[in-house]
């Protein structure tokens, strides 16, 4: 007996992704279904399900666009031949015959140095500070004597609490 995934809420709308992010129009023209599974990748650091953190659905894609866009940058559709830009720190270079060598460690995806690896990675970062972080939820303390609307033996007397009757009987 296994559980049903949860359907995403935010769709993937070529749309409003080309005009938020016109650059990738040539890329989106060239290979739609690879925009469209590079969404569903967004959704594997956004949750979109209805258990997400972000419960308004239009704010959700645009979050999951700005993160289509750095997977699709990450992914070298911006460059001319299709293929990443490097990244890293350039450790070696030459100029006759032109030559480079990139030093690299590569970050974590998921982790904030993923992010920061492309303008639209940054701004999801950014714009998601809010949701980042522990939320401490205490485990109710039980106070003896507390009855659910006032503390002491008054709300069982009918009076102050220091004697008196009551319909309840004596504690």
């Amino acid at each position: 007996m296994g559980t049903t995934p949860l359907a995403p809420i935010a769709t993937f709308n070529p749309s409003v992704f080309i005009g938020r992010y016109p650059e990738f129009t040539t890329a989106y023209n060239a290979n739609p279904q690879l925009f469209a599974s590079y969404f569903a990748e967004a959704g594997l650091y956004m949750n979109n399900t209805s258990l997400s953190v972000v419960q308004n659905v239009s704010l959700l894609g645009v979050l999951l666009n700005m993160l289509t866009a750095h997977i699709a940058f990450l992914g070298g559709v911006l460059t001319a031949d299709g293929q990443p830009r490097p990244v890293g720190r350039v450790s070696a270079a030459t100029e006759g015959g032109v030559s480079a060598t990139f030093e690299y460690t590569g970050p974590t995806p998921g982790s904030g140095a993923w992010f920061k690896q492309s303008q639209y990675g940054a701004a999801f970062w950014q714009a998601t500070t809010c949701y980042r972080g522990a939320q401490y939820f205490p485990q109710p303390t039980r106070v003896e004597g507390f009855t659910g609307t006032r503390l002491g033996r008054e709300i069982l007397t009918g009076g102050s609490g220091t004697g008196g009757s009551s319909s309840l009987g004596s504690l």
